[in-house]
């Protein structure tokens, strides 16, 4: 199966809305261990790549996060590959383990070298973003993305996001670095 081809830009000074789908738009993040794991995975890939998180949102079958990495050189790729590997193998390997084949059979490939998928093959979708008029429509999607699914009323009610930090002042499931965003 070929997989479409992302074309990423590693420009310093830009930030980059990424998002990612669960293998066949499975809703895995309906399960709230695979949303501790994720999280636990950015924890550690922003400190590895040193990026600062803007805004997310961690809907059941896929993830958009908004970054802005802090040093000239970085790739989005590796970045991607911190966030995604740990919780793919995590996951995975716990399901083997506790021999949870209805949950397996969801990410199975028919695929002899990889036989379990938990993200879906491909680049995902990587949006470069400089203007912070832009960046802040980027967030206020990022944050409607639960109500456009039907899942809530108020993009606050979504505990898997960004909102309340940047809204209602109070603390999310993941910290964001608003100090650092270009409100001019």
């Amino acid at each position: 199966m070929k997989t479409k081809a992302c074309k990423r830009y590693d420009i310093p000074g830009h930030a980059h809305e990424l998002t990612f789908s669960c293998y066949n738009q499975h809703p895995f993040f309906a399960n709230p261990e695979y949303c501790d794991e994720l999280i636990r995975s950015i924890g550690s890939a922003r400190k590895k790549h040193q990026f600062d998180l803007w805004a997310y949102v961690i809907m059941p079958g896929h993830v958009h996060i908004l970054i802005y990495p802090r040093t000239p050189e970085y790739s989005i790729s590796g970045i991607l590959k911190s966030i995604k590997q740990p919780v793919s193998q995590t996951v995975i390997r716990k399901l083997k383990q506790n021999d949870e084949s209805k949950q397996l059979a969801d990410m199975k490939t028919g695929e002899r070298a990889r036989p379990y998928r938990f993200w879906q093959a491909g680049g995902g979708y990587d949006r470069n973003f400089d203007s912070p008029r832009l960046i802040l429509k980027a967030i206020d999607y990022i944050h409607n993305n639960p109500i456009r699914r039907g899942l809530v009323a108020e993009p606050g009610e979504w505990k898997y996001s960004s909102y309340n930090a940047w809204h209602n002042e109070g603390k999310g499931i993941l910290d964001i670095d608003i100090e650092s965003f270009p409100f001019s």
